[in-house]
């Protein structure tokens, strides 16, 4: 009854609902909510439920097994109505528990106004959403904490962000920022510890392994800024962010430069960061900084691969590089050189998949490799027979590994754009039927994704880029009506990516055609032209 009565006075932020089978996630989800600090410059500021507290506290957890009898018990109906907002955990234990869905129902009754945030810890939506919550025909939108889903970093911030009245995007830069100064203290620690080994000699061995730790700690970090930090801040499209990321990771490396003196796991490390930085290259469409960075990694590649031509991650990482490689001459169109790198790309994912013929990282990998060959036969050579067969090919490899990761984000995404280049090759030639059939594929599924994540830009750009073509083929096929109002919508959509991040360069070359489109549209029946496009059909018909 303590903290019941404790709260009650002054109220609490929220009321966490859960099966005590998941009291495990229930204890840490409470902890970690308790426990952060909103960033100072947000505290006190007006949010979209009033002032954005310094804390999340107090947040009340029933500690306790609930009655055999059938009414709540008096301390949690108090608890429930000195609440704000309700946190359910969901999973198929409290889809199935009789006294999540009363607390659901207290809390509506109480509360009708305030918010019920949803939590997956457990199972499918179809499985892990208690009934109550799905009352009225609402499908509930959930932060999920599982490894698969959003994992439990990004899925407390969500939380965070809703119980705050606060942007999610504005929490994961800030969570980015206190990482990156993290990063940068231990690789300071790192190198000092390195240091202090060499002038010592009589306290070499305990030097050494310090220096082992202290390394051991940092690149730790390094690989989370390759991997989760990454994916979350390409979500909210900061390029920017994101080149700072892979400066600080290089930092630590630099001054190595005797790559056989470095283990090959940090050696495999480093290649990442130089493919991470030729990336972010590619988004700027600066092919010249892309090649340079795919070209160091390219060195670490090869000789990792050549110590050990059996391993087949390295001959993974080798792959990707490649292909690295093949776009930026693609972004050149220096084709010749593209064919080139691609044709080699395609034949190490090739040899994946020949050691592991089910491994879905493997067939995507392959099906990246088709894509990248398509897309030179279809924007080079101009052999639209050749390019669909490609992504043809593409597609049965990612339904593949779809069958077997239907869930991955990733997955999905390269389906979806392999839908989207194929609808190409139709639409080159004029097959406007079919290249809408493709394109209505790839934009159901960007859409599903989008529908899931809303707040992901990066999901975001691509359902703009999936619509600018489904529009585009409703207007050859007189679909007008249609054709405009998703031609409209897709501008508006591009213009408001660019003004999140000014410097993506993908991002300005979509809302420059998307402007083009429309004022052609515009302007079709009018004296003013608009210049022809040059190797392909126009977006909008002539008449």
């Amino acid at each position: 009854m303590a903290e019941a009565e404790s709260g009650a006075a002054g109220g609490y932020v929220a009321f966490i609902s859960y099966s005590h089978r998941d009291a495990a996630i229930g204890r840490w989800l409470h902890r970690r909510l308790e426990g952060y600090r909103v960033p100072k410059r947000l505290a006190g500021t007006q949010g979209e439920d009033g002032e954005v507290p310094a804390r999340l506290t107090p947040i009340f957890r029933d500690r306790d097994e609930l009655p055999a009898a059938g009414n709540l018990s008096e301390k949690v109906r108090t608890a429930l109505a000195a609440s704000r907002n309700l946190i359910v955990l969901c999973s198929p234990n409290s889809a199935a528990s009789p006294w999540v869905a009363k607390e659901i129902a207290t809390f509506r009754e109480l509360h009708p106004d305030r918010p019920i945030f949803t939590a997956i810890v457990e199972g499918e939506p179809d499985q892990c959403f208690p009934p109550a919550l799905r009352e009225g025909g609402i499908e509930p939108l959930a932060a999920d904490l599982r490894k698969q889903g959003d994992g439990r970093r990004l899925g407390l911030l969500k939380l965070v962000a809703g119980l705050a009245g606060v942007g999610l995007d504005t929490l994961v830069q800030r969570d980015a920022a206190r990482r990156i100064r993290r990063v940068s203290y231990v690789t300071a620690a790192a190198v000092a510890a390195l240091l202090i080994m060499g002038l010592s000699t009589v306290m070499a061995l305990n030097a050494r392994a310090e220096a082992e730790r202290q390394r051991a700690e940092a690149e730790s970090l390094v690989e989370f800024m390759l991997t989760d930090l990454r994916e979350r801040l390409r979500g909210v499209g900061r390029i920017d962010v994101m080149q700072e990321v892979n400066k600080r990771s290089l930092a630590y490396y630099r001054g190595l430069d005797d790559l056989e003196g470095l283990p090959d796991a940090s050696l495999a490390r480093r290649a990442r960061i130089f493919q991470a930085m030729g990336d972010d290259h590619l988004d700027r469409e600066d092919a010249a900084a892309a090649l340079a960075a795919f070209r160091a990694a390219e060195r670490t590649t090869a000789q990792l691969a050549a110590r050990a031509p059996d391993d087949p991650r390295r001959l993974f990482e080798h792959a990707k590089t490649l292909g690295g490689i093949g776009r930026a001459y693609e972004i050149r169109e220096d084709w010749p050189a593209a064919d080139r790198y691609f044709t080699a790309f395609a034949a190490a994912a090739e040899q994946l998949l020949k050691v592991a013929p089910g491994d879905p990282d493997y067939l995507m990998k392959a099906a990246s490799a088709a894509i990248d060959l398509g897309n030179v036969r279809l924007r080079g050579s101009r052999n639209y027979p050749a390019a669909q067969q490609a992504y043809e090919k593409a597609i049965g490899l990612l339904d593949r590994a779809a069958a077997r990761r239907p869930d991955d984000v990733h997955i999905l995404l390269s389906r979806a754009n392999a839908h989207g280049w194929l609808a190409d090759t139709f639409f080159y030639r004029e097959d406007w039927p079919r290249s809408l059939r493709a394109r209505s594929e790839q934009h159901a599924i960007v859409e599903r994704l989008n529908r899931r994540d809303r707040d992901n830009v990066d999901i975001r750009f691509r359902l703009v880029a999936a619509q600018r073509g489904l529009a585009c083929s409703l207007l050859h096929l007189g679909r007008g009506a249609e054709g405009r109002a998703r031609l409209e919508s897709a501008h508006l959509a591009a213009a408001d990516l660019v003004r999140r991040d000014p410097a993506n360069g993908t991002w300005r070359a979509l809302r420059e055609k998307l402007a083009t489109d429309v004022a052609e549209l515009n302007r079709r029946t009018g004296a003013t032209a608009v210049p022809e496009p040059k190797g392909q059909p126009r977006c909008v018909p002539r008449s």
